[in-house]
């Protein structure tokens, strides 16, 4: 079973990754991307579906044009896991 971090865990992970948002409410993290255009905007989505898939772990996302919001929380958790900090750490490398 995949357990939601401590609070001391949660405030270690969110002190790497300074881009991500942390949603109290939901006990999630988000971040926007921005890319110059629709295709590179998607090309980075299908890059991150792949990695996503690989780690049977998967966003909750939304895609406008050049946008693409993800938010990551695990719902069999009930909140914030390592899975969220290591995929935001991978989408993170993906961005570079």
């Amino acid at each position: 079973m995949i357990e939601a971090l401590t609070e001391e865990e949660r405030a270690d992970a969110l002190d790497g990754l300074e881009d991500w948002d942390y949603d109290d409410a939901r006990d999630a993290i988000a971040r926007r991307f921005v890319f110059a255009d629709f295709p590179e905007a998607f090309s980075f989505m299908t890059r991150v579906a792949l990695l996503a898939e690989k780690m049977d772990h998967h966003p909750e996302w939304t895609n406008v044009w050049n946008r693409v919001d993800i938010v990551l929380t695990t719902h069999d958790a009930g909140g914030l896991s390592t899975r969220d900090i290591v995929l935001a750490e991978a989408i993170d490398a993906l961005a570079g």
